[in-house]
């Protein structure tokens, strides 16, 4: 991790809302912005935004999210999603997001993410799976 990954810097990322983001259960006319659909604006904003930041071969992946989903996205609808770091401990990394709808807050919350080792984190991925075929 370089020493540029500090409280502060934020990350933005535009997204339009097409169907494969949309909830399906309450039929056509009610498509809206699904819920884990926003985590994973999120998650990518944050991850995309921190990248630069870190050393070859490392990564991060996201440890906790708390989110208050406020209000509907329409299909077609073009999102802001805002992340801004808050806090970095170590190799744990707090972002504040919040997801804007033509100026209109739609979601907002914190995620957290942990910078790891890609190599290491394979190697025990692999000795988990092994782990798993061997019971």
């Amino acid at each position: 991790m370089s020493g540029t990954l500090a409280p502060g810097l934020t990350f933005t990322q535009r997204v339009t809302i097409d169907p494969a983001r949309t909830i399906d259960f309450m039929g056509e006319a009610a498509r809206v912005y699904a819920t884990p659909e926003v985590v994973r604006d999120i998650e990518i904003t944050c991850r995309n935004g921190v990248l630069s930041h870190l050393a070859p071969g490392q990564d991060t992946v996201g440890s906790r999210i708390e989110l208050d989903h406020l209000g509907p996205s329409l299909l077609g609808a073009e999102v802001e999603v805002a992340a801004r770091v808050a806090a970095v401990d170590g190799r744990s990394v707090a972002f504040e997001v919040s997801v804007r709808d033509g100026g209109e807050e739609v979601a907002r919350g914190k995620h957290t993410r942990f910078i790891v080792d890609v190599e290491k984190m394979i190697g025990r991925l692999k000795a988990k799976a092994a782990k798993a075929a061997a019971s």
